[in-house]
């Protein structure tokens, strides 16, 4: 199992980056392919240590901006690390692709490159997060702005697909993420796509307000990217948040040292169940293949976690599972659509 890694993306490339593979092939069974400027990258390596025959380098001479559009980026910079990563996964030299470069860039690198799973109009970002009880997924997460009803559909099928896939749970809850419960509340796009989730072949629970989502009423969510991301990056803020309160309040009272270390151990637990260090990166569903996109800020355990996350969706096959449940999907929506007509 090899995953390569666009080692020159991120904030903090390549020490970020470098610090992070070698981590990660040090903890787990898979080999990273670190693909960037060599030379830096081997100025990077020196005097670490780490499993040699785990972690090699493949040469790419261009850097990506963070402020780079994609389709500039896609017609100039072709021996960029991003692209020279995810082509690695195209010619069959790696099972997966990790980068914390810019997301816009890796977007449509990771769609030109290794193309759509057949019956997939949109991919769409899934984000794992943390509910009352275990964890939950978040499609979509910020890829597409503007929606469809047919897209949501699709959204559903994708998320039900990599929930099986990566908790084992054979009929995850699919909801949709509405202004209220009743199937009439919500806009012309979240009244249409329920009509579609209604009757698709899903385990689908209804419409569910933002209020309950963190509470466990459904595994998958499902929405337009401009909702999802800003549900994942209110929900980011808030824990943040909520920890510095939660210190500082304890520092303000009389017996706040005291308190402190009692509480110190659930305060340091909430804050790993919260960090997105823990998740490391947001797989990019519907396409031919694996590709995760990490914070541009991620920390070496973020690289860690993410390419973790990348070398498991590879061996689960999660995209042959998603193209599996899509292509289930269109066979009954044309079987419907030709009963129609005769």
């Amino acid at each position: 199992m090899k995953v390569a890694l666009d080692a020159m993306g991120g904030d903090y490339a390549p020490d970020i980056t470098v610090a992070g593979a070698i981590d990660a092939v040090t903890e787990f069974d898979f080999e990273v392919i670190l693909v960037g400027d060599r030379q830096r990258l081997q100025e990077t390596l020196a005097g670490k240590k780490y499993p040699q025959n785990k972690l090699t380098i493949f040469h790419a001479s261009e850097t990506v901006g963070m402020d780079e559009a994609p389709a500039v980026a896609l017609r100039k910079k072709k021996d960029s690390s991003m692209r020279r990563a995810v082509e690695l996964v195209r010619d069959g030299n790696a099972d997966a692709v990790v980068s914390a470069g810019n997301s816009g860039v890796m977007m449509a690198t990771s769609l030109f490159v290794l193309g759509k799973l057949p019956n997939v109009d949109r991919p769409a970002i899934a984000a794992i997060m943390p509910a009352m009880n275990g964890f939950f997924v978040l499609v979509d997460a910020g890829a597409n702005v503007d929606c469809k009803p047919e897209n949501l559909h699709e959204f559903a099928y994708m998320g039900n697909a990599y929930y099986q896939a990566i908790f084992n749970i054979p009929s995850p809850r699919i909801a949709l993420i509405s202004i209220g419960e009743e199937d009439t509340k919500g806009n012309e796009l979240t009244k249409e796509a329920f009509k579609l989730l209604k009757n698709a072949n899903l385990n689908f629970t209804g419409n569910i307000e933002g209020k309950d989502i963190f509470t466990g009423g459904a595994d998958v969510f499902v929405c337009d990217g401009f909702i999802g991301n800003v549900v994942l990056k209110v929900s980011e803020g808030l824990a943040d948040t909520i920890i510095k309160m939660l210190k500082r309040e304890i520092a303000s009272a009389v017996t706040g040292k005291i308190g402190y270390l009692m509480l110190k151990p659930a305060i340091k637990k909430f804050k790993k169940r919260t960090d997105y260090d823990e998740y490391g990166g947001a797989p990019l569903l519907g396409i031919n293949g694996t590709s995760i996109i990490s914070h541009g800020r991620s920390s070496s355990r973020a690289i860690k976690n993410a390419l973790r996350v990348a070398a498991e969706m590879s061996r689960k096959r999660v995209h042959e599972r998603i193209s599996e449940q899509l292509h289930a999907m269109s066979f009954k929506r044309d079987g419907v659509r030709k009963h129609a007509k005769s």
